[in-house]
């Protein structure tokens, strides 16, 4: 697990360029974080890098979106805030275990469906910057937690 500071939104872009030079085929991004903290704008610079050409939304209240990139890989925007204490299956275990790029924002609210495997990203709200600490639980995402490492200062 490593903490980065954000200062700007060139900050939040950096990451997300990071991240997205990465992996290939697939990768679950979970974001958590206060209302503000960032999660979809951080969203919208990971979709644009991943090769998303048309604009991001948040899907409050459709709590998915589905995208394309520029090399036919799905990617899946699911917000889950409106889905806390919900114990209905949503059917999004194929979305998560395909090759996708998925990213959830609220991904606490439906912990109970993750695959166990990810990318965790959590940003907190400290006065002017943000507090964001990465997690990568498997193989894959352990070696994005050190990319986001090594590059982070360079």
């Amino acid at each position: 697990m490593i903490t980065i500071k954000i200062n700007e939104l060139k900050d939040t872009e950096k990451l997300a360029k990071i991240i997205s030079e990465n992996f290939r085929n697939k990768i679950l991004v979970t974001l958590n974080g206060d209302l503000g903290a960032g999660k979809t704008t951080f969203t919208k610079f990971f979709a644009k890098k991943c090769g998303i050409n048309e604009p991001i939304t948040s899907p409050t209240f459709n709590i998915l979106k589905e995208y394309e990139t520029i090399n036919k890989t799905k990617f899946y925007h699911i917000d889950a805030y409106r889905l806390e204490n919900s114990e209905e299956d949503l059917g999004f275990e194929e979305i998560f275990y395909e090759d996708n790029i998925c990213v959830i924002e609220w991904a606490e609210f439906i912990e109970d469906f993750l695959p166990h495997e990810r990318l965790e990203i959590n940003i907190k709200c400290n006065y002017n910057n943000r507090e964001v600490t990465i997690n990568g639980i498997g193989e894959l995402y352990k070696y994005i937690e050190r990319m986001v490492d090594e590059k982070w200062y360079n």
